[in-house]
């Protein structure tokens, strides 16, 4: 069938990253989501909080060789290595594939060869960081950078004097996560934590994915003491809503945030705990940092340009 601009696309995909899913799905096409019985991970279709709209569509995996789709949008890598052999049939492994790249390389920083390695798939990266790490071989690559919904009405407020750090399971993930970087801050700061099983690290634990940016829009600033990560789409949200970002100055966010202008990032620990007891003290300096990243937010990772680029590219694909 020939493409024309306006004929919504059929897309088999998983859902991996809810957050990240629910923002793709503002795009202007038909999501198909794999679901297994008892929904385990990779497979959890609609489930959960988010607000899907009526463009997501759950199918069973039994039943998607039997269904006709426009482009297969991976994922992960079992999905990649297993289902596209296992669960596509003949024709659908022959359908116009992207592969979607959430993560740097986590086996070695440099030196590490992505596995899609098939000039006929499109690898996309969500930071430009993760391009530049990967090793992609001759698979063609694009970028399409992060862009966030927060709930209306929802803006920074600062009061509390504390931070906030908003991690899943931080103390099992460990170095990667910055788990002693933020020990040694919440020494010296009033620091909460946020996320999955947060309390095994002396936090409060989940909050729900809608309830979130109200959560953290009371505390003064964001802090990210990740070492190697993606750009994590709560710093974006956190932005969007006004706030200022404290972090280290590694991987994308040395290149999203500015010292003086919408935050303060270091590779020094000593020189975060400075910045955090800074604004504590100053809480106008806060709200005007946070000023200067809402604008960053509005500017670069608007839902609106996301969505047109995640057209843009499957239709590209397609055509």
């Amino acid at each position: 069938m020939p493409m024309t601009s306006s004929r919504r696309l059929r897309v088999l995909t998983w859902h991996v990253h809810g957050n990240y899913l629910y923002y793709l799905s503002q795009t202007p096409h038909d999501f198909y989501l794999v679901t297994r019985p008892g929904y385990p991970p990779g497979y959890a279709g609609t489930a959960g909080a988010l607000p899907f709209g009526a463009n997501v569509h759950e199918i069973p995996a039994s039943e998607v060789q039997s269904q006709s789709f426009d482009v297969i949008l991976f994922q992960h890598k079992q999905q990649w290595d297993d289902d596209r052999i296992n669960l596509l049939s003949d024709a659908q492994r022959r359908l116009p594939r992207v592969y979607i790249e959430h993560d740097p390389p986590q086996e070695n920083a440099f030196e590490q060869k992505h596995w899609v390695q098939d000039r006929d798939t499109l690898l996309v990266h969500v930071t430009h960081f993760n391009r530049l790490m990967w090793d992609n071989g001759d698979t063609q690559t694009r970028v399409i950078e992060h862009g966030v919904v927060v709930p209306e009405g929802v803006r920074y407020s600062g009061e509390l004097e504390r931070g906030i750090a908003v991690i899943n399971h931080l103390r099992q993930r460990g170095r990667r996560l910055g788990n002693d970087v933020f020990a040694q801050a919440a020494e010296r700061i009033p620091l909460d934590l946020v996320g999955m099983d947060a309390q095994s690290a002396g936090g409060i634990g989940e909050i729900g994915n809608m309830e979130l940016a109200a959560f953290v829009a009371r505390y003064r600033f964001f802090f990210n003491p990740i070492r190697w990560t993606s750009l994590g789409l709560a710093i974006v949200e956190a932005m969007t809503i006004g706030m200022p970002i404290i972090g280290l100055a590694t991987t994308e966010l040395a290149a999203v945030i500015r010292n003086g202008e919408n935050g303060f990032v270091d590779t020094n620990p000593l020189a975060l705990i400075d910045a955090m007891q800074r604004l504590l003290r100053d809480p106008a300096e806060a709200r005007r940092l946070g000023e200067g990243a809402r604008r960053t937010a509005l500017e670069r990772f608007h839902i609106a340009r996301f969505a047109h680029d995640w057209d843009e590219t499957l239709r590209h694909v397609c055509s």
